[in-house]
């Protein structure tokens, strides 16, 4: 389980919107990586903070997507499995 997390880890996933003016990259693990935004989007001298920002919402969100799903399965499998 932990060497699959590594090799996850080591992938890079990028997706794109407004004509390639947002960037998102992500790894395997569906952590946030980095995210770019074309400087004609918003105040150049913003734009690091608003990035840093953005990555550090998205990271919680994930997470407690994460959380979540976890919840799900493991309720959803426990009528599964007799005698659990």
């Amino acid at each position: 389980m932990e060497a699959a997390k590594e090799r996850l880890n080591a992938i890079q996933v990028v997706g794109y919107a407004g004509d390639k003016e947002i960037q998102v990259t992500m790894n395997g693990n569906r952590k946030l990586i980095s995210i770019d935004i074309a400087d004609h989007l918003l105040f150049p001298e913003k734009k690091l903070e608003v990035q840093e920002l953005i990555e550090v919402a998205m990271n919680r969100a994930l997470d407690d997507a994460e959380k979540v799903f976890e919840a799900e399965m493991k309720s959803a499998g426990k009528g599964m499995l007799p005698g659990f």
